[in-house]
């Protein structure tokens, strides 16, 4: 389903196996709603998939908020988009009749780092989130009080745009704030491998089995 309602541009996918929690999947600069579909399947099958399309155009690109050049943001775009997509996902659980738990954010590049907004901005906004390839986005104060919300980092050995201080530190930022984070190296550069498919399923797997 293709739809623009609720304030974004997305796509809605039913479960079919309504037990399991919802992937909220966030693609990265130059992605659309579709992009991240295939991957949620595989890394969750059955699970009910709500992906919407990032609102700022960067030369034609979507994005989930601005930049003002490789790594630094815009924040306070940041803030604003990041409440903005907060809202959209209470609206989608809603409308879409997806139950009491928040949904797990699946976040690539800009996507994840968004997705880690939405966790020091919005908290209790995301039940957990696999982010792939993040950095910090901003540093909030006061930090927010996470509860020990699962959050999985994947951070590439030979990226050339997030370096492993950049994921360390989101990594130390957000334990600081409460969450249980684990990071992962994962061989290769900014784009997703197959290890990013076998970490991330074996991570959902896990919220899955914690939750029955």
């Amino acid at each position: 389903m293709t739809a623009s309602a609720l304030g974004f541009a997305h796509r809605f996918v039913a479960a079919g196996r309504p037990a399991l929690p919802t992937l909220l999947l966030l693609h990265g600069t130059g992605g659309t709603e579709d992009d991240l579909l295939p991957l949620g399947d595989r890394l969750l099958p059955g699970a009910a998939q709500l992906s919407p399309r990032g609102q700022v155009l960067e030369n034609g690109m979507p994005r989930f908020f601005r930049r003002l050049a490789e790594g630094v943001f815009d924040l306070d775009d940041l803030r604003l988009r990041t409440h903005e997509l907060a809202d959209f996902v209470e609206a989608a659980r809603a409308r879409y009749d997806l139950g009491p738990m928040p949904p797990v954010a699946v976040g690539f590049s800009n996507g994840a780092n968004i997705a880690a907004a939405m966790l020091l901005l919005r908290p209790g906004s995301l039940g957990g989130a696999l982010l792939l390839r993040p950095m910090v986005p901003l540093v909030p104060d006061p930090l927010p009080v996470l509860g020990g919300v699962p959050v999985q980092i994947n951070a590439g050995t030979a990226d050339p745009i997030v370096t492993p201080a950049q994921s360390e530190a989101l990594a130390a930022l957000l334990r600081r704030a409460g969450a249980a984070v684990t990071i992962d190296w994962v061989r290769g550069s900014h784009g997703l491998a197959q290890q990013d498919l076998e970490i991330g399923a074996k991570f959902l797997e896990g919220l899955t089995i914690a939750g029955q």
